[in-house]
C-alpha cells in the first residue's frame, strides 16, 4: 500500500472521529491494508466508542505487537480488559505500562500525534481498580495512597473520591484515554496531499493602461525609449490619432488634451459623440470630431510625431521635500506641552495671536481618554471618559477577537504591585477612577471558564514563573490566578486560561478586600 494512500485514509478517519461519525471512521480504517501501531490504536478507540470490547482488545493486541514498548497501549488495554472482566490480564497490563514509563511521572505523546499526557498515577489508579474488582480492598487502598504521592494534574480530587469509594467498598471504574483523542497524521504530510500550483497565475502588477487586466503572454515587440506600443490586429489601421484642437474636460470621465497631441483610440463606439482614448497614461473621453487619423498630411504638423511612434509615459513625480526640524531657538519660543509655562511667541505686524490656553486642551478636558491596554501585545484606544468597564470590556474583546466573557480587566493601584480587577466592587464605575492626565493603563487577560472545580480564592502574580516540570503552572507578572487547592505551606494549585498546575506561593499576592470578589466567568 502506498504511504500517501495510508495518510489519506488515516486523515479521513480522524476527521470522521472529530464529527463523532464512528461507523464512517471504521469504514475508512478497514480500507488500510498495512497498519502501523498508531493507526491500529485509532481502530481500537473506534471499537471502544462503538461498545465492541472484544474487537477493541484484538486491535490493541496488534498495537502492542507492532510496538512492544508503547506504554499508553498497555494502559488502554488494561482498561478494556476490565470492561471485559479479564482481571488478571488487566493487572498484568498495568504492570507492563508502569514498567515502560521508566520511572517518568508523565509521558507526553503530542510529538507522536496523540494529544494526551499519561501520568504514572493514572496507571496506579487502574491497578487499584483491578484490586477493587477482586475484592482486595486493603491492597486497593495501599495503591491509591501511593498514587496520591505521585505528581500530575487532576490527581488530588480523583484519588480522594476513589479512597472514599474504597472505604465504602465500591468498585472503581477504569481510566481510559478520552474519547476522540487518537493518533493523528502529521500536518505536514496531510498538507502534501493537496495539489500545488507551483507556477501560479499571471497577475498584472503595474501597467500604463488604466484597469489593465491582461493575464496572458504577449511576444516582445520593438519599443522606443519612453513609449509603449499597444497591440493591434493584422490588417487593422493604426489606432493613433491626432487632436485637431485643444479640449478641456467638462464632465466626469473626460480628459484635457492639448492640440496636436497623440492619443490612442481605445474605443470609438458612439457615446454621445465621445470616444475613449488613452493619453499620457490616462484613459478618458474626448469628442470624436476632434480626432484625426495619423497620416502623411499631418506628419509635418509637429516635430513630436517624428520623435516617437507611441503614447508618452506619465510624467515622473518627484517626492516632496522632507520637513526640517525646527531649530533649538525656535523650540524655546514654543509653549510647553504641559502648559506649565505660557510663553508668548514674538508677533509681527501682520500676524494674528491665538490664545495659548485654547490650543492646549488635554484629552481628559475634551471628554475622552487614551487607554493603553497590556495584552500579549500592547494597543491603545481612545474612548469617552464616562465609558463603563462593561463597555470597555466589549470594545477590547472586539479588538482582540475574543468573547467578552473571557476577557478580564485589571488596573494597578497607586503604591501597589498587585493588579486589581475592574468589576465595580471597589467603587470604580468608569474610567474616571483610573485615568490620570487623560490617560489610563489597563491590563487584559484572556481567561477560559473553569468547570467542575471549586475556586477557593484568587491571587495576582507578582513575577513571571516558568514551569520546572510538567505539573507546574506557567504565568506572567500581573496574571490573575484561580486558587483550587493549597498543596502545602509553600505550594498552591492554580488555574489560568484552561491550564491547571502548581506554583510557589511566594510568586503571587492575595488582596482579600479586592480580589476575593472577582468573577470567574
Amino acid at each position: 500500500m502506498l504511504y500517501i494512500e495510508l495518510i489519506k485514509l488515516w486523515d479521513e478517519a480522524v476527521r470522521a472521529i472529530d464529527s463523532r461519525d464512528w461507523q464512517s471512521a471504521l469504514t475508512k480504517l478497514n480500507q488500510i491494508t498495512e497498519h502501523n501501531c498508531r493507526t491500529m490504536f485509532v481502530v481500537a478507540s473506534t471499537h471502544i466508542a462503538l461498545g465492541q470490547v472484544d474487537l477493541a482488545i484484538e486491535a490493541l493486541d496488534q498495537v502492542i505487537a507492532k510496538d512492544s514498548c508503547l506504554a499508553v497501549g498497555f494502559f488502554q488495554r488494561s482498561a478494556v480488559h476490565m470492561m471485559a472482566n479479564r482481571l488478571e490480564e488487566a493487572l498484568a497490563d498495568c504492570i507492563w505500562a508502569q514498567k515502560f514509563m521508566r520511572e517518568n511521572p508523565v509521558i507526553d505523546y503530542k510529538q507522536l500525534g496523540l494529544r494526551y499526557k499519561m501520568y504514572s498515577w493514572q496507571v496506579l489508579y487502574n491497578a487499584a481498580a483491578v484490586h477493587s474488582r477482586l475484592q482486595q480492598w486493603d491492597k486497593a487502598r495501599e495503591i491509591l495512597t501511593a498514587a496520591s504521592q505521585e505528581r500530575g494534574a487532576g490527581r488530588s480530587n480523583l484519588i480522594g473520591i476513589a479512597l472514599e469509594a474504597i472505604s465504602r467498598r465500591e468498585v472503581l471504574e477504569p481510566l481510559l484515554v478520552p474519547e476522540g483523542e487518537v493518533f493523528r497524521p502529521r500536518k505536514q504530510e496531510v498538507d502534501q496531499l493537496k495539489p500545488r500550483d507551483f507556477l501560479g497565475e499571471a497577475k498584472v502588477i503595474t501597467s500604463l493602461i488604466p484597469n489593465d487586466d491582461f493575464r496572458g503572454f504577449d511576444p516582445l515587440r520593438p519599443q522606443k525609449p519612453g513609449y509603449y506600443e499597444p497591440k493591434v490586429e493584422d490588417g487593422q489601421d493604426s489606432r493613433y490619432m491626432i487632436m485637431k484642437s485643444a479640449y478641456v474636460a467638462k464632465g466626469a470621465g473626460e480628459l484635457t488634451v492639448p492640440a496636436g497631441a497623440e492619443v490612442f483610440l481605445y474605443s470609438d463606439d458612439d457615446k454621445d459623440g465621445l470616444a475613449i482614448v488613452i493619453y499620457d497614461g490616462k484613459k478618458g473621453l474626448v469628442p470624436n470630431f476632434l480626432l484625426e487619423p495619423m497620416g502623411k498630411k499631418n506628419k509635418g504638423k509637429t516635430k513630436r510625431i517624428e520623435l516617437a511612434n507611441g503614447i508618452p509615459l506619465p510624467p515622473a513625480l518627484n517626492p516632496p521635500n522632507r520637513p526640517q526640524a525646527p531649530s533649538q531657538r525656535s523650540l524655546e519660543l514654543l509653549p510647553s506641552y504641559a502648559g506649565a509655562t505660557h510663553t508668548t511667541p514674538p508677533t509681527t505686524g501682520n500676524s494674528t495671536r491665538v490664545p495659548t490656553q485654547q490650543a492646549q486642551t488635554s484629552p481628559q478636558e475634551s471628554g475622552s481618554v487614551i487607554v493603553k491596554v497590556h495584552y500579549s501585545y500592547t494597543m491603545a484606544l481612545r474612548v469617552p471618559l464616562e465609558t463603563s468597564f462593561r463597555d470597555l470590556q466589549d470594545k477590547i474583546a472586539e479588538k482582540l477577537g475574543q468573547p467578552a466573557m473571557n476577557i478580564r480587566l485589571r488596573h494597578r493601584r497607586n503604591g501597589t504591585r498587585a493588579l486589581t480587577p475592574l468589576n465595580g466592587d471597589d467603587r470604580l464605575d468608569s474610567l474616571k477612577g483610573v485615568a490620570e492626565y487623560g490617560r489610563a493603563q489597563i491590563w487584559c487577560q484572556n481567561e477560559e471558564p473553569l468547570a467542575n472545580r471549586a475556586i477557593l480564592y484568587q491571587m495576582v502574580a507578582l513575577y513571571d514563573y516558568s514551569a520546572q516540570g510538567p505539573e507546574d503552572l506557567e504565568f506572567s507578572e500581573g496574571d490573575t490566578i484561580d486558587i483550587l487547592s493549597e498543596v502545602n505551606d509553600e505550594w498552591l494549585e492554580g488555574h489560568i486560561a484552561g491550564n491547571i498546575g502548581i506554583f510557589p506561593r511566594s510568586f503571587a499576592h492575595r488582596d482579600t478586600d479586592s480580589i476575593s470578589g472577582a468573577s470567574t466567568d
